[in-house]
């Protein structure tokens, strides 16, 4: 993770006194966090509640669902959430932050990529692969006995949104979709099939310690232009959009439209908090593997790497100014 201000910087500034400490605000009101369905968010937030609690403001985690989550932020409801993937185009998010309902944090600093994936082995039994036209030839090998027509894919969770499901649909490939239950049921999935060398093929994302363990591939898509979302003419099916692949893009966060007047110094810790992929990715990999609840992961993080994250509370307060 990185602050915006470095120890030098911010020593120039106590003395200068050229920039004074946010108010800290409503220090009584609990700041509600959201806590999503995916294991990288929920450590996102959890180290984000903990910069709250340093910097001395009570803060809740709430279990949210996605599908009443942005219109829960926009009426105050929830106050923030962490890890929005504009990647996966929210269609929710996008028209609450367009309206000026919510207010956009900046970007988290995750390197994030969605994408269609298979384990390497199914190479061997779909020669063509990683190009997506290969899937035409083999969809049924894909199939619950692996014989079949038609291929089984495995999409995100139906609170996600469709991305995936939305392009196997898109570029007419001979497939039915399974939304998964969880992101816990996409990884035993995947250990079964890598258990039983079957063939499988599913939505995923990076940074996950999954993509790195199973050797995970993407599918190689048409290459993303503007054009593909709203043209059906482009691309290789006339007649649907978003007939390419994933745009890359962003991990942004976002809070309720009144958090700054609310909460002056919460909200410029929250603008300043960056969290990279090589620190959430082993995170992720202590609460999936190994068994680490994600309190515990976050709690041993902030611990070790005071030195990353202590700067932004003491820049956005003034604690530690002499």
């Amino acid at each position: 993770m990185k602050v915006k201000a470095f120890a030098a910087a911010l020593a120039a500034l106590a003395v200068s006194g050229a920039v004074e400490a946010a108010d800290m605000g409503d220090v009584e009101t609990p700041i509600r966090l959201s806590l999503n369905n995916w294991t990288g968010q929920r450590l996102s937030t959890y180290i984000a509640g903990g910069m709250l609690a340093e910097a001395g403001y009570k803060v809740e985690y709430v279990e949210a669902d996605l599908n009443a989550l942005y219109e829960q932020i926009a009426t105050g409801e929830v106050h923030a959430m962490m890890e929005i993937w504009t990647t996966s185009d929210p269609e929710d998010y996008i028209s609450v932050r367009d309206a000026g309902r919510v207010e956009e944090l900046g970007d988290l600093g995750l390197d994030a990529r969605n994408g269609v994936v298979y384990p390497p082995y199914v190479a061997q039994m779909c020669p063509g692969l990683p190009n997506w036209e290969a899937l035409r030839d083999c969809a049924g090998i894909f199939s619950e006995d692996g014989n079949g027509k038609r291929g089984r894919y495995l999409a995100y969770p139906e609170s996600w949104g469709s991305p995936g499901a939305d392009r196997i649909r898109a570029l007419d490939l001979p497939f039915d979709v399974v939304a998964a239950e969880s992101e816990a049921a996409m990884i035993e999935e995947f250990q079964q099939a890598y258990k039983d060398k079957r063939p499988v093929i599913a939505t995923f994302w990076a940074p996950h310690w999954a993509m790195s363990s199973y050797a995970l591939q993407f599918v190689r898509l048409p290459k993303p232009e503007p054009a593909c979302y709203s043209d059906p003419s482009w691309g290789p099916n006339p007649k649907a959009a978003g007939d390419c692949d994933f745009a890359r893009g962003g991990v942004v966060k976002a809070s309720w439209s009144g958090f700054k007047e609310r909460w002056p110094a919460a909200h410029e810790i929250l603008k300043n908090y960056e969290l990279s992929i090589w620190d959430q990715q082993p995170l992720i990999g202590l609460v999936d593997v190994r068994g680490e609840t994600v309190q515990g992961a976050a709690r041993g993080w902030l611990a070790v790497n005071r030195a990353k994250w202590v700067p932004a509370v003491e820049e956005a307060t003034g604690k530690g100014r002499s």
